[in-house]
């Protein structure tokens, strides 16, 4: 999927808290002075976590000059092209999948950023009733009575999928859920599929629910079944802009940031690894 069609897609989406978070962000860097010559900061990320970092990205344009460009994929998407000798500016990550890259040497040193963690929601269409997930046995008996459920494709290299496969597998009702499974991750379209009711109930990132027009987040899932997932940042080692880079990844886990992950949906960390 090309970047900029993704960035329209969610930006158009994301209305909910964004003047808000956006007037946060603005605040980080509001004192900068702009370069005399501006940069393009290549920032390659999971999909999970880019609404917030482009509202970010915003702020960070207006203040710097320089441009943030996004090139969003799955996990193992980015860890494909980081393999393939791919060299963006700042690699956003699970922390899991980024101790891989780490481990490869294809990291600056020392760079290393945790900026949140986000779990995993249940959403169902907007007006439809809330079903009960406030306990394990009324999730188990939710799923089992939905007429259809969507989540990210455990097989496809993120981390969501792989988390709700070994929940179904818990609550002993994967083989029962199995044949009304529609998999898709979120950002082509899956929590879409709950919106237009082509599916009762979708697990996805909270993050990746919050931007999406017509549907309700009904809650997270019950905290003995939650899996959070940590993302991460850091500098690319063969980055071309290392200067402004390290500029939008201070701004990303800035104290003044802190509000603009929440709206998202995260729960912010912030500090070096």
């Amino acid at each position: 999927m090309g970047r900029l069609a993704f960035i329209r897609r969610t930006s158009a989406e994301w209305t909910g808290g964004a003047a808000a978070c956006a007037a946060a962000a603005l605040a980080i860097l509001a004192s900068g002075a702009r370069p005399s010559a501006a940069a393009d900061v290549v920032v390659f990320t999971s999909a999970a976590p880019v609404v917030v970092e482009q509202v970010l990205a915003t702020a960070f344009t207006e203040a710097s000059g320089n441009r943030v460009l996004f090139d969003v994929g799955t996990v193992r998407e980015i860890q494909d092209k980081l393999s393939a000798s791919g060299r963006p500016d700042i690699v956003v990550l699970p922390a899991a999948a980024l101790d891989l890259a780490d481990k490869a040497s294809v990291l600056r040193p020392g760079s290393r950023i945790d900026l949140a963690r986000v779990g995993i929601g249940v959403v169902v269409r907007a007006g439809a009733p809330l079903p009960d997930i406030s306990s394990v046995d009324a999730l188990r008996k939710t799923l089992l009575a939905a007429r259809s459920v969507a989540h990210p494709d455990p097989l496809g290299g993120g981390f969501a999928g792989v988390q709700i496969a070994r929940m179904f597998a818990r609550l002993g009702i994967a083989d029962a859920i199995k044949p009304k499974i529609s998999l898709a991750y979120a950002f082509t379209g899956g929590v879409a599929q709950v919106a237009n009711g082509d599916a009762e109930i979708g697990l996805f990132n909270i993050s990746e629910i919050l931007p999406v027009k017509g549907v309700t987040l009904v809650g997270q899932l019950p905290p003995e079944l939650q899996s959070y997932i940590t993302f991460s940042a850091a500098l690319h080692a063969g980055g071309t802009a290392p200067e402004p880079a390290a500029g939008f990844l201070r701004a990303l886990a800035a104290p003044n940031a802190r509000e603009a992950w929440r709206s998202a949906g995260f729960e912010p960390i912030g500090g070096e690894h």
